[in-house]
């Protein structure tokens, strides 16, 4: 393999590129007209337009990306995540063309992208599950039949789904025939696909993943686990590796269920297998993600293994050159997602130009990123425009260098993340590990934000006015935190 076609675009794109690099292996970019002054664009060997911006009439055209890959002799398609990277379709007319798909086998993919199927599997080999439905349901009476049996709360969960889209917790009987109605009908607009489960709902439990690796000769392990509580909207916006909760008992059954579920599907390649874990440390079988994760840096970080490396050598059908008493836990690392979101507003999104972007830099710090200065985020794609990793000895220590990262990186001209990133590493259920999925519910305000950054340009204004010999002009002062506090300063300022 001396040339791969990377199907997807930003951040994940560059970085498969540079890891292909160092292999020697040549790399072939598609693109739409937004991303055509895109720095993977660039980098890459060789790059050609897919078409318009909609990621329907570009990075979805599965037939046009490989007739691109066969017209210049690629031998291999990685993904990255997102896109076609979990379409079963799309791998198997790569096989077909005669191409290797850099992931797991079409049937795999197949399998445990249906979450009632991945289930029927977890069961099979003895993973531990939540109560719920086995099969599909879309009677609404005999769906709330089931319920009832369950216990509330229950969660209504798209089959083909992910992201958050198709899924609906219902806290009383009252409330379920519309949550299921919204919910088959969020699942059939986002997925074509409006099968749902039933499953029991667990109000505040940790979610842990664990990172698998499956070459194609039987060799099967897992990488240690991936902390993904913080989010908003069901989606992830903080990841740290390891969990700061496990016990190294409790590390190597989940790793080990993960593995099983790998061998379940004959996976190969990189897998990330998902758990729901409780306040006992009870674990429970959650999805199986059949691709590299955005939040891969993280165990990269704690392995010092490239994991993009050994996708490609998988696939080349080498195998793997270490094994499971080979790997250690070297440190702590944690990775905040910069999305182009306005933590003020409900995190939504945001539109506009770079005007100032300025990455941190320093031992232990990674910044995985698809734009530059002066570029404008496109409204086509997903918001995230970087992510930042940071690797130290102790948790302690990486929390602290993460606050330093965070000071440091610029951001001009769009609405981020970065002060929800630093209001969570300040927070104290962080620093002492006792959080959940509900942290963001539960502890965040968007005039939390506002309150700190008051007492920091108040510092700073009474500074200036010290250095200007203006000690007794509290009122302006007090003028100046105010003119620079409303909504949407962010915007026009440096956040930290």
């Amino acid at each position: 393999m001396n040339k791969v076609l990377i199907a997807n675009r930003g951040e994940i794109a560059l970085r498969i590129m540079r890891s292909l690099k160092e292999m020697g292996i040549k790399t072939v970019a598609v693109f739409s007209e937004a991303d055509r002054d895109a720095p993977f664009v660039r980098f890459a060997d060789e790059a050609v337009l897919l078409g318009p911006p909609p990621s329907s009439e570009s990075y979805l055209l599965a037939d046009k990306i490989i007739d691109i890959a066969l017209q210049l002799g690629v031998q291999g398609i990685h993904p990255g995540y997102g896109f076609l990277s979990e379409n079963a379709s799309f791998a198997q007319k790569v096989e077909s063309a005669g191409i290797i798909f850099i992931g797991p086998t079409p049937r795999a993919i197949e399998m445990m992208g249906n979450k009632l199927a991945a289930k029927a599997a977890a069961h099979e080999y003895n993973v531990p599950m939540l109560p719920g439905t086995k099969e599909p349901v879309t009677n609404i009476e005999e769906a709330k039949k089931i319920a009832d049996g369950i216990g509330y709360p229950v969660l209504i969960k798209a089959a083909a789904g992910g992201g958050g889209k198709g899924m609906r917790v219902v806290n009383k009987p009252d409330e379920f025939k519309e949550q299921m109605e919204r919910a088959i009908h969020e699942a059939e607009s986002s997925f074509g696909d409006g099968s749902v489960f039933l499953e029991k709902y667990v109000g505040a439990p940790r979610h842990i993943e664990i990172q698998v690796l499956c070459d194609k000769h039987g060799n099967d392990l897992y990488l240690f686990e991936r902390e993904c509580s913080i989010q908003r909207r069901h989606q992830k916006v903080i990841e740290e590796a390891p969990s700061s909760i496990l016990t190294t008992e409790k590390r190597k059954a989940m790793g080990e269920s993960a593995v099983r579920i790998a061998q379940a599907c004959q996976y190969t390649g990189a897998g990330t297998v998902e758990f729901l874990v409780d306040e006992q440390l009870n674990f429970f079988f959650l999805e199986m993600n059949t691709r590299l994760q955005v939040e891969h840096p993280v165990t990269e970080m704690i392995t010092g293994i490239d994991l993009v490396k050994e996708q490609v050598k998988i696939a080349r059908g080498e195998k793997l050159s270490f094994t499971q008493n080979d790997l250690r836990i070297n440190g702590h690392a944690l990775e905040l997602r910069i999305y182009a979101e306005d933590p003020s507003n409900n995190f939504l999104p945001d539109i506009g130009t770079l005007k100032t972007y300025r990455t941190p830099d320093g031992p232990g710090i990674r910044v995985d990123s698809g734009y530059e200065e002066g570029m404008t985020i496109p409204v086509f794609y997903d918001p995230m425009i970087a992510k930042l990793s940071v690797h130290a000895a102790t948790r302690p220590e990486a929390i602290q260098k993460m606050i330093r990262a965070i000071d440091d990186y610029q951001i001009e001209g769009i609405a981020n993340t970065l002060s929800f990133g630093k209001f969570v590493m300040n927070h104290p259920d962080f620093i002492n590990g006792k959080f959940d999925t509900q942290f963001v519910p539960r502890h965040f305000k968007a005039e939390y934000l506002f309150e700190k950054n008051d007492d920091e340009m108040l510092a700073a204004a009474t500074a200036v006015a010290i250095m200007a010999g203006e000690k007794g002009k509290k009122n302006e002062v007090s003028g100046i935190t105010a003119s620079v506090s409303k909504p949407g300063w962010q915007k026009r300022a440096r956040i930290r």
